[in-house]
Formats: C-alpha cells, structure tokens, sequence
C-alpha cells in the first residue's frame, strides 16, 4: 500500500478516534462516539493489513475468525449486566497481545538488542503482563469466581510494594543488559505475579476504579507495542486509550474521594480487625413492607427519585424499572433517576443498563444536580444500590466510605429499600438508612417486586377509570 494513503488512512482513524472519545461525554452522543471509533478501528486495521510488511495472510486469516467467533458469542450471549466482566475480559486479551508482540520482538532481535528498544519492549511487557493477570483476576471478582471481597494477609502492602519496585528494577537492569534473557523472562512472570496481587486486596465497591486504571494500562503497553513495531497508529490509539483511562480513574477516584493509594492499598471492603469475634453489634430492627403498602405511597407521591444500583444489575431490572418509571409520569408524577459515577461495577454501569431500557437520558441525574432536591422529594427508591446512600460517609471516620460523597437519600420524607438482605454493600459497611423510621424494607427479588409494583398500580388505575 502507499505509505501516502496508509498515512492518510492512519489520520482519519485517528480523527475519528478523537471524535468518538469527545461523543462519549454525553449518553445522547455516546451512540454516535463508538459507531465514529468503529470506523477508525475499521481504517486503522484495513490500513495495516495492506502495508508491505506483510508477506502472508494465512495466520492472520485464522486469528480473524477465531477472534470475530470470541468476540460475536460475547457480544450474543453475554448479558448487558455482564459488561464489567466483558471490559475486563477485553483488557486481558489486549494486554496480551501487547505482551506477546514484545516476546516476539524481543527474541527476533537477539542476541543484540539496542538499548533504547529494550526501554519499549520492556514497558511493553511489564504493563502488558501485569494487565493480562489482573484483569482476569478483575473478571474473577465481579463474576464471583474468587471472593469479591478484600482478600488480604499480613504484610501484605510491604511485600506488594518491594514486588513491584523489583520487578521495575529487573526492567532497569535489562535496559542496560539487555542480552540476560533470562532475567526478561523473570520479568514477564514478576509482572503476572504483581497483576494477581495488586488486585486480590481490592473489593468490589473499587472495581469502577480498577477497571479505568486497567484500561490506562492496556492502552500504554499497546502504545508501547506501536514504537516497538513502528506502527503510528497504535502508538496514537495505545496514547489515547491509555491517557483516557487514567483520567477516568481519578474521576472515579474523585467521586469516592479516595486517593489511588487508599483504592490499591486499602482493602476496603474488608472486616475490621476483630469485628466478627466480638459480636457485640447494637442489635437493630427494621420494619417490613410488602409492595402494595409501597403503591399506596407512590399514589400519593408528587415527586420520585429513583436511585439504581448493582443489585438492579443482578436483577436485570432495568426494564421493569423503566416501566414502573413511565407509569409514574403518566399519573403527573415528577420522576427522576439518581445516578451516582460508582454505582455498579464500573464507570457508566448504571447508565448504560438504563439506555438499554430506553430510559430518557434528561431523567439521569448526577449527584450535584440532584442532591439538594431531596428534602423536597416525596419517595426515593432504592433498587438494589448501598454504598451510595450510605450515611455513615458523612460522619463516621473509621468507615471505609468516611468522606464519599453520597446522595441525601435519608433527607426525603419517605425511603422506599428493595433488596434481597440486610447484608452490607461491598464496602463492608452497614447501613443504618435500612433502620430508619422513614424506610420502608421490602425484601426480595427486585424485579419480581417491581413489578408486583407496576401490576398494582395499573390495576388501580384501571379500577379508577
């Protein structure tokens, strides 16, 4: 191919890439954004496949269809409240490819490596390895193949962080002598090791952080692979994939008011020392409702706001709460949704599973938009979320969420709880809005109440007609 047009191709897609990055900050655009980065994905991988270089298409034919068969059954089969665990996924195959491209290149130019191709093959493969481990460990948790709690142990930080700085260390010393290729290989497997370690002390509540920092990773080592196989356009791509991703996870961060430190080092969501031992916990009660004591509310209601959480992912109840939404509107109820940025499993959970449901994107509010309309609101529901309405943020130091930003759920004149437990979000931390005299605690499926939910305020409807 020209290198004039594969230049050319290489802009546009990276145009285009920009352009569908800038569409994502709004969900009426966001639909736009990824059909615009599909298109530049589609030019960027047409452009390369045409270069020169290329001197056979049998293997990449075979990596083709295996590749569109893996990624066609995910897109079919996998659920939408399954996304976290798709991303995840997604960043382990990318970093993986990262990964072995550098063992490739770096084996190819044995046994005289240049230097300054051994600082890219090396950040290549360090970022890269550790991406591929802890993503799947990332995947592990939110599918709850391993606990999604906090896993930890004594020590635990120190020998995480002396890991991690001796296998930077091994990455120097290659740099200077870059022929010890054994000491490349040491590398590659303390990269795996720290992947797997860095996320096992990190709970479920952080998993929205980890996901972004994962994607700044994987977008780094696939930079680094465009200077190792001088391909401009994944240099931009790995660039703006991993600068996007690094920026979203200190929102995140921001949003919890935690420090990347706290998020990687703190185990949040695990019990205090010597909580479980000593079983001296205030003894609490809370009051039960069914779901037509909560339909006599709503008739009344002038205002709703609706707060979604993981356990509406777990559900799948995003369609039931769009209906019970619509019916609400219908009767001249004011209805909103409160969406907080770390609800769910990762960065736009909510929304994206709301958007499945054709909830109207005015209706999604952020905490700052909606926070102060609380004690002016009639009924707040809660479907499934914890962490977020949480008081203990506001005043309670020694709690993990201590400083979180949260909506005011408790400040309404009635809090509607559907969950299926009183068990305590992932931050570990109980929740006394459960306990409020305010609260109505109707425990179940909240799918299958929801629509209890919906079915008795259309039959009442139907009876007042």
């Amino acid at each position: 191919m020209n290198d004039y047009l594969l230049n050319a191709a290489y802009l546009v897609a990276a145009v285009l890439f920009i352009l569908g990055l800038m569409a994502l900050n709004s969900p009426r655009t966001a639909r736009r954004g990824i059909f615009l980065a599909e298109i530049g994905m589609l030019l960027a991988v047409v452009g390369t496949l045409l270069r020169n270089e290329i001197v056979s298409f049998e293997w990449i034919i075979v990596g083709f269809i295996i590749g569109s068969l893996i990624g066609g059954a995910m897109a079919i089969f996998m659920p939408m409240t399954a996304m976290p665990q798709r991303i995840a996924l997604s960043h382990s195959f990318g970093a993986l490819a990262a990964a072995l491209v550098g063992i490739v290149k770096y084996n190819e130019h044995l046994p005289h490596v240049d230097n300054a191709l051994m600082v890219v093959i090396g950040f290549e493969v360090l970022l890269g390895s550790l991406t591929v481990t802890g993503s799947l460990m990332a995947f592990g948790k939110l599918q709850e193949l391993i606990k999604g709690a906090p896993i930890v142990y004594p020590f635990q930080n120190i020998s995480n962080i002396i890991l991690f700085f001796g296998t930077v260390s091994l990455f120097i010393i290659l740099i200077f002598f870059p022929g010890l290729t054994v000491l490349f290989y040491v590398l590659i497997g303390a990269a795996l090791l720290v992947g797997i370690l860095m996320v096992l002390p990190i709970g479920g509540a952080d998993m929205p952080v980890v996901l972004a920092l994962l994607n700044s990773y994987s977008g780094l080592a696939a930079a680094a692979t465009g200077f190792a196989i001088d391909n401009k356009m994944l240099i931009i791509a790995g660039s703006l994939d991993g600068a996007s991703g690094f920026f979203l996870s200190m929102m995140m961060s921001k949003a919890m008011n935690r420090s990347f430190a706290n998020v990687l080092f703190g185990a949040v969501g695990s019990a205090p020392s010597g909580q479980a031992a000593t079983g001296q916990e205030e003894a609490k009660t809370v009051t039960r409702y069914t779901p037509e004591d909560v339909s006599y509310m709503l008739e009344n209601a002038r205002s709703v706001i609706i707060i979604p959480g993981y356990g509406m992912a777990v559900a799948q109840a995003q369609h039931v709460v769009q209906e019970l939404s619509a019916s609400l509107i219908a009767r001249g109820i004011l209805v909103r949704f409160a969406i907080h940025p770390v609800a769910g499993r990762m960065p736009g959970h909510m929304n994206v599973l709301l958007a499945e449901a054709n909830v109207p994107y005015d209706l999604l509010c952020e905490p700052e938009q909606i926070n102060d309309d609380f004690p002016n609101t009639d009924v707040v529901i809660v479907v499934g979320a914890n962490d977020v309405v949480n008081p203990a943020a506001r005043y309670k130091k020694d709690s993990p969420l201590y400083g979180m930003p949260i909506f005011d759920a408790d400040k309404a004149h009635t809090i509607v709880v559907l969950k299926r437990s009183l068990n305590p979000g992932f931050a570990g931390e109980d929740n006394e809005l459960f306990y409020d005299k305010k609260t109505m605690m109707v425990f179940g499926d909240a799918k299958k109440t929801l629509t209890s939910l919906v079915q008795l305020l259309k039959e009442r409807a139907a009876v007042a007609v």
